[in-house]
């Protein structure tokens, strides 16, 4: 099978870093989507049109994909695929997507989040390309780049191509945590050996995927990434002048996805990663945590980028974000964690820290929800086990350092961007 990637000519490019070296761009950045309609849909003429996508499907001029392709003369648009939290992103994370028909383009719209995950050879009968369109947050156990790896694998059993509209990494693509998900922990959260916070976009990571042959069988998909102009490794979401559209409910801003990477651990611990407030993720607390004490002692570890203060809280139940909240209608003491530079703040060694001091200043409370949620979520058994024999947080982080090493250097072949 083929891989193609849009580029800019050899010549031009040399000419463009002669002239311009050591000169930041303030151009702005165009996506994927910006970068396939300037090209007239070229790789889409002739063809039905599958496209999976949900809310942040859109362009620099926040136009949704659907809508796009639908009034595109050239392209013949035959299905839309929701994955979680379907096309409109109104479901809250773990609920089963429906399947329905999309009110504005009135294409038939089937679900990848419910009875089926992976697009049957009964949805894909009629469609020649798949499209994938979805703004990641950077983090492997958010469900998207799954539905992605499900997808490519079902384009390339049925000889049909794929093509990602490539979309930044929104805490950056420079900082890469561990751990690594190790063989026998793949799930649905975790579907892939590559870090938890692995430091790549969707089209790097699809052409990973594809490269390194994780597909059932070994099979590979002709592969497409219409690449980004623009965006560099060192961007930050919030830096760029781009609408962040919530990928879920409870992430409502880049902050939010960048302290989900480390913070997110606590969804399979006994303690309220903030889920049921405004502020998830940077609300954490218990009704049995010593906000104070905890607080001071992460003082102590003098972190980069991050700031916190105690508060408290109390849960609520939030239809279509937060049903049934830990703690529901108690008030939990806690933290309210604030970041100060997203270049410098490594949100999993953080919320390593933070899991193991809560652990140690309350052995008769913490807890995990399920051994076997925090092992998809951490891709090991060997975290937890860790946290709960009380191993230093440093030592936990180190113990991450070989097989971060060793998917730094497959990561390297397939990053598209400096």
């Amino acid at each position: 099978m083929n891989l193609k990637v849009t580029t800019i000519p050899l010549i031009f490019l040399v000419l463009t870093l002669i002239c311009c070296s050591n000169v930041p761009s303030d151009k702005p950045v165009e996506l994927g989507l910006d970068v396939l309609q300037n090209n007239q849909f070229s790789v889409l003429k002739d063809k039905r049109v599958g496209v999976i996508t949900n809310q942040t499907g859109v362009d620099s001029k926040n136009r949704h994909i659907a809508d796009i392709l639908h009034s595109a003369e050239e392209v013949n648009l035959v299905a839309l695929f929701g994955p979680e939290h379907g096309i409109r992103g109104d479901i809250e994370g773990g609920y089963t997507v429906s399947e329905e028909v999309d009110e504005k383009t009135g294409v038939p719209v089937y679900s990848l989040y419910g009875d089926t995950r992976k697009p049957t050879q009964e949805m894909l009968k009629n469609i020649d390309v798949l499209v994938f369109d979805i703004q990641d947050v950077g983090t492997r156990f958010y469900t998207y780049i799954s539905t992605m790896s499900l997808a490519m694998e079902a384009a390339a059993e049925n000889d049909i191509s794929f093509v990602v509209l490539d979309r930044p990494n929104p805490i950056t693509g420079k900082i890469v945590e561990g751990p690594v998900l190790k063989p026998g922990f793949t799930s649905f959260v975790g579907i892939h050996p590559i870090a938890l916070r692995h430091g790549m976009t969707v089209g790097e990571l699809a052409m990973l995927f594809n490269g390194e042959r994780f597909f059932k069988d070994s099979v590979k998909v002709d592969l497409t990434v219409i690449k980004m102009k623009n965006w560099d490794r060192q961007s930050w979401y919030g830096d760029l002048v781009l609408q962040w559209i919530r990928p879920s409910p409870n992430i409502p801003d880049p902050e939010t996805a960048l302290l989900y990477a480390g913070i997110g651990l606590l969804e399979a611990s006994l303690v309220s990663e903030g889920r049921g407030t405004s502020i998830p993720f940077k609300n954490i607390g218990a009704p049995w945590l010593n906000a104070v004490a905890l607080s001071s002692e992460l003082d102590k570890l003098t972190f980069e980028g991050i700031s916190f203060d105690t508060t408290s809280y109390v849960p609520a139940d939030m239809p279509g974000a937060a049903v049934n909240p830990k703690f529901e209608g108690t008030k939990c003491n806690g933290l309210l964690l604030s970041v100060t530079n997203p270049n410098t703040f490594q949100s999993v060694k953080f919320g390593v820290h933070l899991i193991c001091l809560i652990k140690k200043m309350h052995r008769d409370y913490f807890g995990w929800r399920s051994a076997g949620g925090i092992d998809r979520m951490a891709g090991t058994d060997e975290f937890r086990k860790a946290v709960d024999s009380g191993v230093p947080a440093e030592k936990i982080l180190a113990s991450f350092e070989p097989d971060l090493e060793k998917f730094m250097a497959m990561r390297s072949k397939y990053l598209l961007y400096e």
